[in-house]
């Protein structure tokens, strides 16, 4: 009955839904954590936990997630009297800074300059990450002259960007 009760508390006091297969699992995973606690008289790990279940090391992580409460980006997380501050202001986007921006923007119009088949080269061997053989046979010239158009391309863009 309890841990019917269990289960029911669980699956109705979520505010994100999850499947009742992934809450089950939770369920295993949180009574396996307390077995393992009594016997060890320590925390588990999760590759200890996996290993009593038979599961993957990864469904135990996910089950845990599952059933975690989500946390605003705009909770605080420590306030002196006069300003708080909040989840979001702990994460940053390292990738995502002015600077990148401006690089992105530079990058963007350096190759808006370059004619169509070079931007067709560069789009195969680094967005595709196909050989210059491969771009060669795609567009019927020879690799040889894929390689020059590439350098020329990037030198083309390089001095696109520094002239800036």
């Amino acid at each position: 009955m309890i841990a019917g009760e269990i289960r029911r508390y669980l699956r109705d006091n979520s505010s994100v839904r999850v499947s009742r297969s992934m809450r089950d699992t939770a369920y295993k995973v949180l009574q396996a954590r307390e077995k393992l606690t009594s016997e060890t008289g320590r925390e588990p790990t999760t590759d200890e936990i996996a290993q009593a279940l038979g599961i993957k090391r990864q469904d135990v992580v996910f089950a845990l997630d599952a059933i975690s409460d989500p946390v605003s980006l705009f909770e605080p997380v420590y306030s002196d009297g006069t300003e708080s501050v909040c989840v979001m202001d702990q994460l940053s986007d390292r990738g995502c800074t002015d600077e990148s921006w401006l690089e992105r923007l530079a990058l963007s119009d350096a190759i808006a300059q370059l004619g169509e088949r070079e931007k067709r080269i560069l789009a195969l061997r680094f967005y595709d990450g196909k050989t210059q053989m491969e771009v060669a046979s795609e567009i019927n010239i020879s690799q040889a002259q894929v390689s020059r158009l590439e350098k020329n391309a990037i030198a083309q863009i390089k001095k696109s960007i520094f002239a800036q």
